[in-house]
């Protein structure tokens, strides 16, 4: 079994990137607790390559990253790479981001994911995009999932991040997209 080195410390996050690589004859393990890296880039794509790198680099692996996060058009694109830091928790992030909307009538927003996949000497090897656009609701619906899940309505299934089924959310939402894209890509790598 081959062995991928996920850029992060969250076992939710390693347990999430085994669900969308299901069927795959990879082993996927945790980066070293003492390995920190700092999300410097301007970019989704700049933080999941330099996650995926540096942990490749650290660990002579493969190594898998991603990066995400909300885009908010009346806010010229924020929260974007800082959404996860938009606030100390999700109440207070979806808190800070309605104010800022307060009146604004262009509620137009999409959730952006980026993954990357780097070689054991740091070089990206693989670099997938996914998208899903939505709407920012003026109040919260759903008890599920995290984040900004509960303002984020997508159209085309009338339902926020939220009140999707964890099944629906992965075929759908911006992380499912960018694994649906990156997989074939795997499939063609010749790994070692």
């Amino acid at each position: 079994m081959f062995q991928l080195v996920v850029a992060t410390g969250n076992p939710g996050k390693l347990k999430e990137m085994q669900a969308y690589l299901t069927g795959l004859n990879w082993e996927l393990v945790l980066k070293p607790d003492e390995l920190e890296i700092a999300e410097t880039g301007t970019t989704f794509a700049e933080n999941a390559c330099l996650k995926a790198s540096q942990v490749a680099l650290a660990t002579g692996k493969w190594a898998i990253a991603d990066d995400s996060g909300l885009e908010v058009d009346a806010l010229n694109g924020a929260p974007g790479v800082y959404s996860a830091r938009y606030g100390s928790t999700d109440s207070d992030r979806i808190h800070r981001l309605l104010t800022e909307l307060s009146g604004n009538p262009n509620r137009q927003a999409r959730f952006v994911c980026v993954v990357a996949l780097a070689k054991p000497d740091g070089a990206i090897a693989l670099q997938s995009t996914g998208i899903c656009p939505g709407t920012i609701l003026e109040e919260p619906r759903g008890s599920g999932g995290f984040g900004y899940d509960p303002i984020f309505y997508v159209p085309e299934q009338q339902l926020t991040y939220a009140q999707m089924t964890p099944d629906q959310k992965r075929r759908i939402s911006h992380r499912g997209l960018a694994f649906a894209d990156l997989i074939p890509k795997l499939q063609e790598l010749e790994l070692n």
